[in-house]
């Protein structure tokens, strides 16, 4: 497997990728069944599918933001993470393996991450593809960990790989993606290099929107059910973000002690009001609103999936940020009462 320096690897070979598209179009369609898919032409059907290159995601951020790199080109996007699951813990049959191989480019998230997508990237160099290898996260600035993991994932000089949710660290995501992009359409490049530059503006007004947030907040440390992956947002706009398990992996494992020590600071902050992972198990959060007194819990996500509903709406990144994300910070960080806050969709102790 080689790498021109920037980021973009692709697999060594002279195996044209136009051999396999029609397999490829199949595969995609079973492989990814309940995925949210995207196209630079979603009006095009069936009959472009074969027109333009092929690129999958292994995450639902940078399948949202290859999918506004690619508008107005004939490159197709695809999410390889189902619907209604977090692209942290899926474990993908073999199937998908095909799907990486058959496409023209696999956008990923960085070794260490993913273990699944390890594996896809480390078959591949026994594959006779060309397909590339773009690392959404190739030169970005990670936080280091230090010693807000436990025991069993303690790393000397781990760094938290959830950086999507810093909006200014984001921009350099779409950067590695629209680079990615240009390889495999080369002609394209005006018009992806005019997607990024958009890109970059919204991921700026979006950041200005947190910023207003946080300096109108009357509390600076907020509470969630959830895994640990906001420090970003702490780290950026000066707060304090405690989560319900501190290590990194949404698996849905709370001990004991995590549970104590989400009680100790309730009550330590007066805390009425926390946030819940849309795609962790609940039982936490309610369990915390029956022992402690929190009022009610509201909904909250790294971006890490797409629930039924918002793929319904369509809804990609920004969407989510600001129907989802954005009102429940509102009333954790006690911007609005509860009353004053109206969500579209998954609201006050929402249903899973």
């Amino acid at each position: 497997m080689s790498s021109d320096g920037d980021g973009i690897e692709r697999t060594d070979t002279a195996v044209s990728r136009r051999r396999v598209l029609a397999l490829g179009a199949g595969s995609l369609a079973g492989g990814v069944a309940g995925c949210l898919g995207g196209s630079a032409d979603p009006g095009g059907g069936d009959a472009g599918a074969d027109e333009g290159p092929t690129v999958v995601a292994s995450f639902f951020t940078f399948y949202d933001f290859g999918r506004q790199l690619a508008e107005g080109t004939d490159i197709t996007v695809e999410n390889l993470v189902p619907t209604g699951l977090h692209g942290h813990g899926w474990e993908p049959d073999p199937s998908i393996q095909r799907d990486i191989t058959d496409a023209d480019a696999f956008v990923h998230v960085g070794p260490d991450f993913q273990p699944w997508a390890d594996r896809a990237i480390d078959a591949l160099e026994s594959e006779s593809t060309e397909t590339v290898l773009i690392n959404s996260r190739e030169g970005i600035d990670l936080i280091p960990l230090d010693d807000s993991l436990d025991e069993e994932e303690a790393v000397e000089g781990a760094r938290d790989p959830h950086f999507w949710l810093d909006p200014g660290r984001a921009k350099g995501a779409v950067r590695n993606v629209a680079e990615g992009l240009i390889r495999v359409a080369p002609d394209d490049e005006d018009r992806i290099e005019e997607n990024a530059t958009s890109l970059e503006a919204d991921l700026d007004e979006l950041d200005a929107e947190w910023e207003t947030l946080f300096a109108e907040a009357d509390r600076d440390v907020a509470f969630l059910a959830a895994h640990n992956a906001f420090s970003y947002l702490a780290d950026r706009y000066g707060t304090t973000i405690e989560p319900l398990v501190v290590n990194l992996a949404a698996n849905g494992d709370v001990r004991p002690a995590d549970m104590r020590r989400a009680q100790e600071t309730i009550a330590e902050n007066e805390i009425g009001h926390i946030g819940a992972a849309v795609f962790e198990p609940i039982r936490s959060a309610r369990q915390l609103v029956e022992e402690t007194d929190v009022e009610a819990y509201y909904p909250v996500t790294p971006y890490a999936g797409t629930a039924e509903s918002w793929a319904e709406r369509d809804w990609g990144y920004f969407d989510i940020a600001r129907e989802v994300n954005l009102p429940t910070f509102r009333v954790l960080l006690d911007v609005e009462a509860p009353e004053d806050v109206s969500f579209v969709d998954h609201g006050r102790n929402f249903e899973p």
